[in-house]
């Protein structure tokens, strides 16, 4: 188990930065690893990103987790999100019982004591992908299949950004606190993601990377429009977006990625566009 804290950063401060610092303060590796529960905690509006890829014991949120946010229990205050992006996987929270295959989400309201996360086969991990955000109100868990979320076709194969958004953590489908996540997955021959590009003052948000052959990656764009930057990130590697930021990028092949966010308002559409002759 780690546990990680990502202080926020101001964009002069960013701007100054080389690729080690770029990498050392936005991008998040090693979330997801065979046996672990690791977990990252950021101040961008304190949202934690945490993998858990539980092999022959179940993996649980420990009183670590509960010191980082300063209550009893990690959930007592805050809201969870997860997707699932390997093998079966179960979940058990306050006694609940919910299965999950690949790509299912979860959802559980703040109050939720005991949580822990388990694979139906060891020799074919789940992997959870999680998120949590404060939550000021309390709403009832919901296990949210594939097929139960809002599908968005976006895109076309001559601009290669031809790609499904799969909504899940949405106010069209579940109501939460603040916590919007989703996933979306590019069709074979198109790399580029969020393109048009664009900030979102009043939200801050991060993205999972995964279905990325071992020989290839992302170039995930970021900074202000006027001043952007570049990471590699490859396969199941996180990216930290503040709000100042923008947040795409081009792949070596098609991929799939996790978005999550968390700040003032849930409205997926409530976004500052940039025209593409202003990015630099």
């Amino acid at each position: 188990m780690s546990i990680e804290t990502r202080h926020a950063i101001h964009w002069r401060e960013a701007e100054t930065f080389d690729t080690e610092a770029l990498r050392e303060n936005f991008l998040v590796p090693g979330l997801l690893v065979p046996g672990a529960l690791n977990v990252t905690y950021t101040h961008y509006d304190r949202l934690m990103l945490a993998g858990a890829v539980p092999l022959g014991e179940p993996l649980a949120f420990t009183e670590a987790h509960a010191q980082l946010v300063g209550s009893e229990h990690h959930l007592a205050r805050r809201e969870l999100g997860l997707v699932n992006i390997g093998g079966p996987g179960r979940i058990t929270a306050d006694g609940t019982t919910f299965d999950l295959g690949f790509q299912d989400a979860l959802y559980l309201g703040s109050g939720t004591a005991d949580v822990t996360f388990a694979s139906v086969d060891p020799a074919n991990p789940a992997k959870f992908y999680i998120n949590t955000a404060p939550a000021h109100a309390r709403h009832p868990a919901r296990h949210i299949t594939k097929e139960a979320a809002k599908a968005v076709p976006l895109g076309s194969q001559e601009t290669a950004n031809k790609r499904t958004i799969f909504q899940y953590l949405h106010p069209d489908v579940l109501p939460t606190c603040q916590l919007v996540m989703g996933l979306t997955r590019l069709e074979s021959g198109s790399v580029w993601n969020t393109m048009p590009a664009h900030t979102h003052d009043r939200r801050m948000e991060a993205y999972l990377y995964f279905e990325l052959p071992e020989n290839a990656f992302t170039v995930h764009l970021m900074g202000r429009p006027e001043a952007t930057r570049h990471l590699v990130v490859r396969n199941e590697e996180a990216i930290v977006s503040p709000p100042w930021s923008i947040h795409c990028g081009a792949g070596t092949t098609s991929y799939a990625f996790i978005w999550s966010m968390a700040g003032d308002n849930q409205a997926f559409t409530d976004m500052d566009m940039i025209a593409m002759q202003d990015l630099r």
